[in-house]
């Protein structure tokens, strides 16, 4: 693939492909995170999803590695793998082609149709977790502050979430640093997510896909 869209993007945005040989380089350097289905993986600047891809990959041959003998915690550890992967982007078409990359990969891995829950429960968390924003200012599109959820999976086929803010995440390793006013404190003592959802499903988040989470904006 082209490194470069436009001169224009380039001198405008900084906007650079990295290729898939660089990619597969630098995450063979952390390949025991990169292959762990529950390791969380941010990309502040994440284009057309290049890294996200490549990550998403390996999550999904580990979840088909330890699950694999049974579709329904497959399914569900699969998910979890997505709710793992986060990128922010600047510019809109990047965005949107950016969860759809993700998207293809995840559904051609699990062999999911247009009409399979777990797609669209997977099209919701990437709604969610690849955001349209400015990593620099911490701040969305149209000037809100990045939040991101943390999912995590309960077991059963119930998924927790809560969301915190960036900013705030951004915080946590010069709060926790030794010698640090906070050095002592539990992180949960610090970092109160800013919002906490009761257990979902996969049918919740596919339903959330149409019509949004009950109080929040859809």
């Amino acid at each position: 693939m082209s490194l470069i869209r436009s001169k224009k993007r380039v001198a405008d945005h900084g906007e650079v492909f990295t290729p898939s040989w660089m990619v597969e380089a630098m995450l063979d350097l952390v390949k025991g995170e990169s292959g762990r289905i529950d390791s969380r993986f941010l990309e502040p600047a994440c284009g057309s999803g290049n890294f996200l891809a490549q990550i998403l990959r390996r999550k999904l041959a580990a979840a088909q590695e330890k699950y694999g003998r049974s579709a329904f915690e497959q399914r569900h550890y699969s998910l979890l793998a997505l709710m793992c992967v986060y990128g922010i982007e600047l510019l809109e078409d990047n965005v949107a082609e950016c969860r759809a990359n993700l998207l293809e990969i995840f559904a051609g891995y699990l062999n999911l149709d247009e009409g399979d829950a777990l797609r669209r429960a997977a099209s919701y968390v990437l709604s969610r977790n690849v955001v349209h924003g400015d990593a620099l200012t911490m701040r969305t599109y149209d000037n809100r502050p990045i939040t991101f959820a943390e999912w995590g999976y309960l077991g059963r086929g119930k998924f927790q979430r809560r969301d915190f803010r960036l900013e705030a995440l951004a915080q946590s390793s010069a709060l926790g640093a030794e010698g640090s006013l906070f050095a002592g404190l539990g992180k949960h003592e610090i970092f109160a997510p800013a919002e906490s959802y009761p257990p979902l499903t996969v049918n919740d988040l596919a339903a959330a896909a149409r019509h949004g989470t009950p109080g929040e904006a859809a």
